[in-house]
């Protein structure tokens, strides 16, 4: 398994700034919240959040939060994990956007997209730094615009 390291960027401040911008100014129109996933979509997510002016929401593995909404379990490559969002941090039709640092085969998002939804909420898209296109994780989310900064 091949491991995707975002921490060179995060540690030169001019690059993740550039990073965290140019994730910001893709957001769609319209777009409530930022909702990020555990755990480098918790560091990538507050900067567009707070470069954008919106909300953030974080999507955490269980047993680390003190009321939870909703609860979903979904299989890996190598095994099964489980999401939970907070209680009372998605309102009935707010717009949000999924952030995460890549996009490989969806599990992750597909299972945040549920969480979303289920709490009333509308996935207006999802915006990662990479995606592995031949992974095909884009088809997990159908009907919503996948924004990737490069595709490999």
């Amino acid at each position: 398994m091949l491991f995707r390291d975002i921490s060179p960027v995060l540690a030169d401040p001019a690059a993740f700034r550039v990073l965290s911008d140019a994730m910001a100014a893709g957001l769609p129109a319209g777009t409530d919240a930022v909702v990020a996933i555990e755990a480098r979509g918790f560091i990538l997510g507050a900067a567009i959040a707070y470069a954008a002016g919106l909300g953030l929401v974080c999507v955490r593995k269980p047993g680390k939060l003190p009321a939870v909404r909703h609860r979903v379990s979904y299989a890996l490559e190598y095994g099964t994990a489980t999401l939970e969002l907070p209680e009372d941090t998605i309102r009935g039709g707010q717009r949000v956007v999924i952030v995460d640092d890549v996009l490989a085969t969806g599990g992750t998002v597909a299972a945040t997209r549920e969480l979303v939804e289920h709490a009333g909420g509308v996935v207006a898209g999802v915006s990662v730094i990479l995606e592995l296109a031949g992974l095909k994780g884009r088809a997990r989310v159908p009907g919503v615009d996948v924004t990737a900064l490069l595709t490999h």
